[in-house]
């Protein structure tokens, strides 16, 4: 047995929990993501990195109506100065700034290559150059005026603001995503104008409801159109709630092709699509024939997009062969809202929009006061070296005088003219050539100028109704640069209800269309082979198995079984197992008991009835409609009570029923004796002494009862010769006519 060796003695050591441990650095991580880097601000809509991008753009002086600089330039000062992270995390966040098909208002503006809607990425950054857009500069005005405040760097060499003035409401209008540690965000962009008129309403009506802002909001603006197809109800309440979806699809016109044919193009797609992938999603589904009516996808787009969708055939209908590529591919997209956000940067909290236009609006309440203070602090600096210039003027050659020959001027100058330092200290400071500007006109002109500024300032201070006022103005002016009636600004995304197609319809026309014959064997094995084949006996079958039944078909079909335990089954013949094997057995599809076999298969017509009935004779007429279930337990329509069970699922085309027992008695009587039932155990139809129900049929008095007899020859009795088994339901009946089928069955 080995020693037990003690660790060497390593000094103090510390015990720690380890789980408590554990919380803090998680916790700690956790809230470096959700602060720094996932979610957005509210008051700007800007995460750091994008704050620190614009930040260090507008040091650079990359001003609209400046030059452009490389973006290498720009990195490597966001990198070097604020954000030390990789290069390119900070490129490609810049990057999106610049991208039209990705930001609704851009805030770089990129020369060079950007990438593109094909998922293209930019050219590297040592080849591009970028500078602010005049969007920009709005969220950035006001930053040398004390508008925010600002706080030191990483390393403490230099400071950066906490948040943008921020004279746009951009968390709205430009949205955000970002997954953070046990929470998420999703803001789609929003249309710039839209957003003023709700912030000018909410500063009239602060109690404004959801209801009127989703009026002057009607939905999100995306920078690549589409149309958006959700209830008007559906976004008041997810713009209430700041939780929710929009479906977007995409926006497409029926383009005549000439001879009668047309073609359908699509010029708007989804936001956040990549063109590319779209198309080849859609060529993937053709080539696997899930998209029987379409023919050809192409894609002719330039500048702007342009796909050609080609229709199968001149007949197709467009809006059905739409409806079934918006269920299949990115054609239609749902775009989620999760409005979750830093409320005043420090608190994540999912907001409506009228909370968070709330938000952008204390937010600029707040920097017209700092600004407005800033500029009084200004006044008061100017004022006092006014007052100084006015004295030195009225006093020039003393002043003149008092700079030569003393020794120390500035103290004189206080002595002598009860000067402040700072009055001193600008006096001192002036150029000579200033002298001849020193007017006394001039110096109380300004006086007169500041001091009435300084005083509408401290009236603004003191007045909320007034800075609502001016906070108003500032947003119609935004409106007017960037709102509706510019190009930049007029609305992109349309609004469109989705056409009332019918599911089933749609389910149809993403199936090809082909015949086929629907085999069902004896020992339940059922498959669907090509063709309407004529010859039935050619068909093969396991070793002690046969034909039970065949139909003949479409793939677009549904297919109807009905069971001894009165259930209805339904099954699409396009799911159906080929034709080359055997097939499959029924009971992997369908939830039916070992104790239980098919009576019936039939191709499901709607607007068609079916006569129904149990072995005791109890059944009652049935819409094709109400049967079908298309779910594997099927669908329970005829209650059997053991031990009689389902026997007869006939067509009811006709206006009389004929039945016939074991017992050899055959009866008819009117259709109209039997009642229409969605379920139930029906009437009963025959009365026996012995035995029960053999086969039951539904036909037109006037054509006569016809049955087909075991040589194949089909006999009819006619009308006139019925008379003796005419009847009422439920009676016992007669022998059937001569030649009617030993086995009590009507055959065809």
């Amino acid at each position: 047995m080995s020693e037990i060796v003690e660790p060497p003695d390593s000094g103090d050591i510390e015990p720690i929990d380890l789980q408590k441990a554990l919380e803090e650095r998680y916790l700690a991580y956790a809230l470096s993501t959700i602060m720094n880097r996932a979610l957005p601000d509210a008051r700007d809509g800007l995460k750091p990195v994008h704050r620190r991008l614009l930040h260090a753009m507008r040091l650079l002086k990359l001003e609209p109506e400046s030059g452009f600089k490389k973006c290498a330039r720009v990195v490597g000062d966001v990198i070097g100065k604020y954000h030390p992270h990789g290069d390119q995390a900070v490129y490609d966040a810049m990057v999106r700034l610049a991208q039209q098909f990705a930001v609704r208002y851009p805030l770089v503006e990129g020369q060079g290559n950007f990438g593109n809607i094909d998922g293209d990425n930019a050219a590297a950054m040592r080849y591009t150059e970028a500078r602010l857009t005049p969007y920009a500069m709005a969220l950035l005005d006001g930053l040398d005026e004390d508008a925010v405040d600002f706080r030191e760097t990483y390393d403490g060499e230099d400071s950066e603001p906490v948040v943008m003035p921020g004279a746009v409401p951009n968390l709205l209008a430009n949205g955000s995503a970002g997954i953070a540690v046990g929470m998420a965000t999703n803001i789609p962009p929003h249309n710039l104008g839209e957003l003023c008129d709700a912030a000018l309403h909410l500063i009239r009506f602060p109690g404004a409801s959801p209801a009127k802002l989703a009026e002057l909001v009607p939905g999100p603006d995306f920078p690549t159109g589409g149309l958006i197809v959700e209830s008007p109800g559906s976004m008041v309440e997810t713009y209430a709630s700041g939780r929710g979806g929009f479906r977007l699809r995409a926006r497409w016109h029926r383009e005549d092709a000439g001879r009668g044919t047309w073609v359908v193009v699509v010029t708007e797609i989804p936001y956040q699509v990549q063109k590319s992938r779209l198309i080849e999603k859609i060529a993937e589904l053709l080539q696997a024939r899930k998209l029987p009516l379409l023919a050809d996808i192409r894609d002719e787009s330039a500048e702007d997009v342009r796909i050609v969708l080609e229709p199968r055939a001149r007949t197709v209908d467009p809006v059905l062969m739409m409806e079934s590529l918006f269920r299949l591919s990115e054609l239609e997209s749902r775009v989620s809202l999760n409005l979750n956000v830093l409320s005043r940067g420090k608190v994540p909290k999912v907001m409506g929009l009228g909370a968070a236009l709330n938000e952008w609006l204390a937010h600029r309440k707040e920097v017209l006061g700092r600004r407005a203070r800033f500029r009084l602090e200004r006044i008061a600096r100017r004022l006092e070296v006014l007052a100084g210039y006015l004295v030195a003027y009225l006093n020039l050659d003393e002043v003149i005088r008092i700079i030569r020959y003393e020794d120390e001027p500035k103290a004189q100058l206080m002595r002598a003219f009860l000067l402040t330092e700072i009055q001193a200290e600008a006096i001192l400071n002036m150029r000579l050539r200033a002298l001849r500007r020193l007017e006394e006109m001039e110096i109380r002109r300004e006086h007169e100028e500041l001091s009435a500024e300084k005083a509408g300032l401290e009236e603004l201070l003191a007045s909320d109704e007034m800075q609502w006022a001016r906070i108003s103005n500032e947003i119609r002016d935004i409106r007017k640069r960037f709102g509706g009636t510019t190009e930049i600004g007029r609305r992109r995304t349309g609004f469109a209800e989705a056409p009332e197609a019918d599911h089933a319809e749609i389910a149809q026309a993403m199936i090809e269309r082909e015949p086929v014959t629907v085999v069902l064997s004896d020992k339940g094995w059922v498959r669907a082979m090509r063709g309407h084949l004529s010859d039935l006996d050619q068909i093969q079958f396991k070793t002690g198995d046969r034909l039970k039944s065949a139909v003949q078909c479409q793939t677009t079909d549904k297919i109807v079984l009905f069971a001894t335990n009165g259930r209805f089954y339904t099954l699409g013949a396009d799911k159906l197992p080929g034709g080359r094997g055997h097939g499959e057995p029924l009971r992997l599809t369908i939830d039916l008991e070992e104790t239980h076999d098919i009576v019936a298969m039939f191709v499901h017509e709607p607007g068609a009835r079916r006569l129904v009935a149990t072995s005791d004779g109890r059944g009652f007429i049935v819409a094709e409609n109400d049967v079908v279930a298309m779910t594997r337990k099927g669908k329970q329509v005829l209650n059997v009570d053991t031990p009689a069970e389902a026997a007869i699922c006939a067509p009811a085309a006709g206006d009389h029923v004929a039945v016939v027992g074991d017992n050899r008695k055959l009866l008819a009587f009117p259709l109209d004796q039997v009642p229409e039932m969605a379920r139930g155990k029906g009437v009963r139809l025959q009365r026996y002494r012995d035995g029960g129900l053999a086969d039951a049929r539904v036909f037109t008095l006037a054509e006569g009862l016809t049955w087909i007899d075991s040589s194949g020859r089909t006999w009819t009795v006619r009308q006139e010769d019925l008379g003796e088994w005419l009847g009422a339901r439920a009676q016992a009946g007669r022998m059937p006519p001569k030649g009617f089928p030993r086995n009590n069955r009507f055959g065809g």
